[in-house]
């Protein structure tokens, strides 16, 4: 089985994966992927107005697959 690994950066802290997660293919490592955005979103600090998460995954050669990015982008709107 394939194994892929997925680097996450919020723009302060580099997070390279180095124990990877045996996936079925491709497919499976996007399903694996949006389900770790998933809960990173759910942890989503409130008080900054904008929040970004990039994440790579790479198969097993290193080379990169996938790319995502997940964003947060929280406004005041004034009134009249």
């Amino acid at each position: 089985m394939p194994r892929y690994f997925i680097d996450l950066h919020d723009g302060a802290n580099f997070v390279r994966d180095m124990d990877g997660f045996d996936l079925a293919d491709d497919a499976a490592a996007r399903l694996k992927l949006v389900r770790i955005l998933g809960r990173i979103a759910q942890e989503f600090a409130s008080e900054p107005e904008r929040q970004d998460v990039l994440a790579i995954v790479r198969d097993e050669a290193g080379a990169g697959i996938l790319r995502a990015r997940l964003s947060l982008d929280i406004e005041t709107i004034e009134t009249a």
